[in-house]
């Protein structure tokens, strides 16, 4: 009987994942279409250096909305990803700055994590809603952020660490390419291991997943902990970009990142969509943004132009989730 229910559960997932597939073959195209209209305003659109700038303004992101895109598959969602961001890339300026580059990057990246941990322990262990644990988490965060140096940048960072945000691989900036690996890594880590394929399962019905024998509170903290180093990363990006630790960076990086999943189909309630959807949700908020700019239209406007796709793109994945 249970064998039955979970091979059910496996069909009706695949045919899930197959419709959110479909529709996000479209995102190639509304890609190409807004390309080909900022170019008919601005011809700069499409050159190398405007390429090289979208590059590095979207790698953060990019990467920030990974880790947000793994947590909501399974289920659950990160307000608190901009707070971490400033924290962990705060302490690990600091860290730099006293014990050398090496030594504040990992730092950085084990604050990150660590923060991951608690926040998905509280909402797997404790059964608090994700959406109050991070809600709470990223006030307090931000307040800890504050509190570290009295609300004072950390300045004096190493030279060699501007390369994190400023450096080219092969004509690539390097924050860029960052990004790219990320996403492989996370596409290969959704579709082919068993933790990424368990995230599918309990975001798509914790129940079955748990009389499946799926331990979901060590996989929902496994995925907060994705998201902690993700965000970590991002906020080193940022830090090696302004050339110093700023405990005001990340305000907002959390709600764009579920931006970005929810309009690459993932969706809000857990279990579908993909990293590749993602991908292209984040290149279209970076081609707007980046298109409006060249534009020169206020940034107020821009915000209404935001909020409005989001609210178009969570409308479409309601009413493909009631078919």
């Amino acid at each position: 009987m249970l064998t039955s229910k979970m091979r059910n559960t496996e069909i009706n997932q695949k045919n899930l994942n197959n419709k959110i597939d479909w529709r996000s073959a479209i995102l190639p195209l509304i890609i190409i279409l807004m390309s080909m209209l900022f170019y008919s305003v601005n011809n700069n659109f499409l050159s190398i250096y405007n390429f090289q700038n979208i590059t590095r303004q979207v790698s953060v992101l990019a990467i920030i909305a990974v880790g947000q895109s793994l947590v909501i598959i399974c289920g659950g969602i990160d307000l608190s990803q901009g707070s971490v961001m400033a924290l962990s890339s705060l302490i690990a300026a600091d860290f730099m700055v006293k014990y050398g580059m090496w030594q504040g990057i990992l730092t950085g990246l084990i604050v990150g994590a660590f923060i991951g941990l608690i926040s998905g322990t509280i909402y797997a262990k404790g059964k608090v809603p994700a959406f109050v644990v991070t809600l709470g988490g990223m006030t307090a965060i931000r307040g800890l952020t504050f509190l570290y140096t009295n609300g004072t940048p950390v300045v004096g960072l190493p030279a060699s660490f501007k390369f994190l945000g400023f450096g080219k691989i092969l004509g690539v900036p390097f924050p860029g390419a960052i990004a790219i690996m990320i996403f492989i890594f996370a596409f290969l880590f959704s579709r082919w291991t068993r933790t990424g394929r368990y995230f599918y399962a309990i975001g798509g019905n914790e129940e079955t997943a748990i009389l499946s024998g799926i331990n979901i509170s060590k996989y929902k903290i496994i995925s907060f902990v994705i998201s902690g180093i993700m965000a970590a990363i991002s906020g080193l990006i940022l830090t090696a970009r302004i050339t110093s630790g700023q405990p005001t960076i990340g305000e907002g990086m959390a709600l764009q990142a579920i931006a970005a999943s929810v309009i690459g189909g993932i969706s809000l309630k857990g279990g579908r969509g993909g990293i590749v959807g993602t991908f292209f949700g984040v290149l279209i908020l970076a081609i707007i943004g980046n298109g409006l700019n060249l534009m020169r239209v206020s940034s107020f406007t821009q915000m209404v132009v935001n909020g409005s796709i989001v609210i178009v793109a969570v409308f479409f994945d309601v009413y493909y989730k009631k078919d």
